[in-house]
C-alpha cells in the first residue's frame, strides 16, 4: 500500500516513514503543501496523512483542491490543532479521520488500516478467499490453516489483488501501489513476482489470471465464493 505523508517537522516525518515502512507501507513525504499538492495531481494513493500547519499553502488547502478534482483517496489529518473548529473545518472539506499530535503509532496504523478497508469496501482486517487467508494486521498469509512465507513484494502484491478480487489490476497500477516517488518496477519484475506467488499458492482454490494487455484478475475457482 503506498502512502502520501505530508508534514513539514522533518524528524516527525522520518520517523514515521521509518516506522510505516517496517509495517509494509511504500511512502512518499512530501514538506509543504504546494509538493503535496502536485504529488496529488500526479500520483494516486492508498491514503494520505496530512499535516495543516504547512509552509505557504496549508493542509486544508491542499485538502480542498483535492477533493476539487474529485479524488476519493482516503485522508487522514494528523494535527496540534486540538480545537474543535479545526477538526469540523477538515472534516467539512472532505478528511476521512483526525488525529491529534502527540499520537501512538499503534493507533495511527490502525485508523489507516480502517480507512484503506472502507475505500476497498472491506469492513475486516481478516478476509479470505477460498481456503487463503490475509491478515492484515499481523501481514500474515495463511493457506488451508498453514502459515504461507511471502516476501514484503509478494505479501503487497497479494493484498491488493485479495483486496480487489474480482477485477482486473494492471500492471502499473500495482508498480505504482509497491514504489515509492522516483522508484520504478519493470513490468518484468511484477511479472516474476505473480509467478512465485502462482507457485505458492498453487495448493489453494484461489487463481491469479493474466489478461493480455489489461493486467490480473484474482478470482476463486471451482464455484467457490470468497469467505468474508
Amino acid at each position: 500500500m503506498r502512502l502520501l505523508l505530508v508534514e513539514d517537522d522533518a524528524p516527525l516525518a522520518e520517523g514515521l516513514v521509518e516506522a510505516l515502512s517496517q509495517s509494509g507501507y511504500v511512502l512518499d513525504w512530501m514538506p509543504t503543501g504546494e509538493a503535496a499538492d502536485t504529488a496529488l495531481v500526479t500520483q494516486d494513493y492508498d491514503a494520505v496523512v496530512l499535516d495543516l500547519n504547512l509552509p505557504a499553502m496549508s493542509g486544508f488547502e491542499v485538502l480542498r483542491r483535492l477533493r476539487a478534482r474529485r479524488k476519493e483517496v482516503p485522508v487522514l489529518i494528523l494535527s496540534a490543532r486540538e480545537g474543535h473548529e479545526a477538526r469540523v473545518v477538515g472534516l467539512d472539506l472532505g478528511a476521512d479521520d483526525y488525529l491529534i499530535k502527540p499520537f501512538n503509532l499503534r493507533e495511527l496504523e490502525a485508523r489507516l488500516r480502517a480507512l484503506i478497508r472502507r475505500s476497498t469496501g472491506r469492513s475486516a482486517s481478516r478476509f479470505a478467499l477460498g481456503a487463503l487467508v490475509l491478515d492484515g494486521v499481523a501481514r500474515r498469509v495463511e493457506l488451508n490453516g498453514s502459515p504461507v512465507e511471502l516476501t514484503s513484494r509478494e505479501y503487497g502484491i497479494l493484498e491488493i489483488l485479495m483486496l480487489r478480487s474480482g477485477h482486473v489490476v494492471a500492471k502499473r497500477f500495482l508498480s505504482e501501489r509497491l514504489c515509492e516517488w522516483g522508484e520504478e518496477m519493470s513490468d518484468s519484475a511484477v511479472e516474476i513476482h505473480i509467478h512465485r506467488l502462482r507457485k505458492k499458492l498453487e495448493a489453494s482454490s484461489v487463481a491469479i489470471r493474466t489478461l493480455r494487455g489489461f493486467g490480473y484478475l484474482m478470482e476463486v475457482q471451482d464455484g467457490q465464493k470468497p469467505a468474508g
